[in-house]
């Protein structure tokens, strides 16, 4: 089979299991705004969350692909299939050990981390103390996260995508039970709402593991932590972690300066965050993930034509979905949010202060989901030292940005240093990837990118002439605005695809090429 048919199968194939989990994460915040509001409280678990949340993404889901899918793939390919369980059964066990202290760590030092991460709340001891409460609680989250993304990583270099990508579906349907059925007799709701987190986390991790035994895998303690596997995957994780580091030291920078701004301003940012998240994680993380195992392969054969192929095709399919879904974000912003987030003790001044965070923040989507692509090539080739390079040069950039955007933009400008931060890492990443490989099609994606960028204005202005006016500040009506809202989407989707299919796009051609193809075969 074609490599570019097998990497688009596998970014469908994780695509699809990502949109379930995703849509079950937007019921949950729905269910959380509806309990929750945006206010006081729930600044308090999301300050709490992006903690564990943080190191999630320095020490499990990130950082793990970056250095554990490379060495696993060179010892399947050098080594063989045993010499690969066993590097799976050390890491494991590696992992049982150093994030365990981790967590141990930041229950006893949460107070101090609180300081840090949200110093705002000093000013208000209750709102401290809670928020306190809730980081000890959602602590050994890490853990079995981290044992999820073993699981997940270690499928991965075997091309099975769609179960580990449908794990966190798991952890959000935890979290929807614990809140809408203990709410209700729990003295202090939110408490549960944390438990529900570190219980989603463990049945995200045992979710994976009939498909990880079925493969050939085991999870038996090896302590021979000298193994040069483990050693290389260090050395690689170091700076991968580092890079991470930085994007997500981004985060709790405008988490600590939202904590300065007016009541609801973390809660805002997060309800916009999680919507762009929504393309960024079904398409973008996808896209990186699937290709990664591929691109992976080629820098061990040292075939670096094919590597530079099928990152030029991965990136431009990544755009031709990707960019719409932006431009859908930035026109439909306000009717998204209202549909999704406004009831209960959600109303319509939070509706706008997300509206607000979430045009700004949708500048960056395109730019966001190529440096995952970028990346990913880097880290195949196992140079993991580019990557945190541009990024602590970006972090710098998101700091100055942010300081100067606050004070005429509030929350928004943190959004909006946030987008222009993501548009230098992506432009000086592609400079150093085509020092890197001499060529990267750079003619061709930018082609591609302008063909993209037209017909998703078309769509967006359309879409904006739709469904503009007033219905979209009022609560309720909730079946009548998803079925107008729906109808609109429709036909938004049939606009870009007419305006693609009239200049021409060569991703557009594929995609029908594919479809045609599978069902030749039904036939």
């Amino acid at each position: 089979m074609d490599e570019k048919v097998k990497i688009a199968k596998a970014a469908g194939v994780m695509s699809a299991a990502t949109f379930i989990s995703r849509i079950l994460g937007f019921v949950r915040d729905m269910i959380f705004a509806l309990y929750f509001g945006a206010g006081g409280l729930s600044d308090t678990f999301f300050a709490a969350f992006k903690i564990p949340n943080l190191l999630r993404e320095l020490f499990a889901e990130g950082s793990m692909s970056a250095a554990f899918i490379p060495v696993l793939t060179e010892y399947r390919q050098k080594e063989g299939e045993e010499a690969a369980k066993r590097l799976v059964r050390i890491t494991f066990s590696f992992i049982v050990i150093t994030v365990g202290l981790i967590c141990v760590l930041g229950i006893i030092f949460s107070p101090a981390i609180v300081t840090v991460i949200a110093p705002g709340f000093l000013k208000f001891p209750e709102k401290f103390s809670m928020t306190v409460v809730l980081t000890r609680i959602m602590f050994p989250f890490l853990l079995f996260i981290s044992l999820a993304a073993l699981v997940m990583g270690a499928l991965n270099t075997k091309k099975v995508f769609f179960v580990p990508a449908l794990a966190p579906a798991m952890l959000n349907i935890t979290l929807i039970l614990s809140i809408v059925f203990f709410e209700a007799v729990a003295e202090q709701p939110i408490l549960t709402a944390a438990v529900g987190v570190v219980v989603g986390g463990f049945v995200q991790f045992v979710f994976q593991l009939p498909t990880f035994f079925r493969n050939g895998y085991g999870l038996g303690l090896d302590t021979r932590f000298s193994h040069p596997g483990l050693r290389k995957m260090s050395l690689l994780l170091i700076p991968a972690t580092m890079a991470l580091a930085v994007n997500q030291i981004n985060i709790v920078v405008s988490n600590i300066l939202a904590s300065y701004l007016p009541s609801g301003s973390i809660t805002y940012l997060f309800y916009s965050m999680r919507l762009i998240q929504f393309p960024i994680g079904i398409f973008g993380v996808a896209m990186g993930m699937a290709v990664l195992p591929s691109l992976s392969e080629h820098a061990a054969r040292g075939d670096f034509g094919r590597l530079r192929e099928d990152f030029s095709f991965a990136l431009r399919l990544l755009f031709f979905i990707t960019v719409p879904a932006m431009a859908g974000l930035i026109a439909l912003g306000k009717p998204i949010v209202n549909l999704l987030f406004q009831h209960g003790k959600f109303d319509y001044a939070a509706t706008k202060g997300t509206v607000q965070a979430l045009f700004f923040y949708s500048l960056g989507i395109w730019s966001i989901v190529g440096v995952r692509v970028i990346t990913a090539t880097f880290y195949a080739m196992q140079d993991t030292k580019t990557p945190v390079k541009i990024a602590s040069g970006a972090m710098l950039l998101n700091i100055a940005l942010s300081l100067y955007l606050m004070g005429p933009l509030r929350h928004a400008g943190l959004a909006l240093a946030n987008a222009l931060a993501s548009w230098a890492t992506f432009f000086l990443l592609m400079y150093f990837l085509r020092k890197k490989l001499g060529r990267i099609d750079a003619r061709r994606i930018m082609v591609s990118f302008g063909k993209i960028g037209i017909a998703s204005l078309v769509m967006g202005l359309a879409g904006w002439a739709l469904l503009h006016g007033d219905l979209w500040e009022r609560s309720g009506n909730i079946l009548i605005k998803a079925a107008y809202f729906g109808g609109t989407a429709f036909f938004c989707i049939l606009l870009y695809s007419s305006a693609s299919h009239l200049l021409k796009s060569e991703e557009l051609y594929y995609l029908y090429s594919m479809i045609r193809g599978r069902f030749r075969k039904k036939e």
